[in-house]
């Protein structure tokens, strides 16, 4: 038995307008970025993006509602890797420094397959 190993992310590396990290829940979906530090204020909208530093279980209240999840911790077995693959929800983990350089409101755009998450133009 031989497994492959997934290539290591890319992150921060990338300049520009997208950056690279793990993709752990497969899907494409553009939104609106909400970066979220407790989950108790998130004041979350349907269909908005999670951007977050990390997850734990007292996020399960508001991860339903949202259409994408980058966290700047994590791996294909960390808590929003797990739950994002449950919800059916794209999801990006370990993109470094992802709360800062995506900033709230903005739109962007992830794959959770590749793990490229895009800054799009505003308007």
């Amino acid at each position: 038995f031989q497994a492959e190993r997934p290539a290591a992310p890319a992150t921060m590396d990338v300049p520009g307008e997208w950056r690279v990290g793990l993709g752990c829940s497969p899907g494409r979906v553009q939104g609106r970025a909400r970066v979220v530090r407790n989950p108790l204020e998130a004041g979350l909208a349907a269909g908005d993006i999670v951007v977050a530093e990390h997850t734990d279980p007292s996020w399960i209240l508001i991860l339903p509602l949202a259409a994408g999840l980058v966290v700047e911790r994590g791996s294909l077995l960390s808590h929003a890797a797990i739950v994002a693959r449950e919800l059916g929800i794209p999801a990006v983990v370990g993109l470094t420094g992802a709360p800062g350089w995506i900033e709230d409101g903005a739109m962007i755009e992830i794959d959770g397959g590749s793990g490229v998450v895009r800054r799009l133009p505003a308007g």
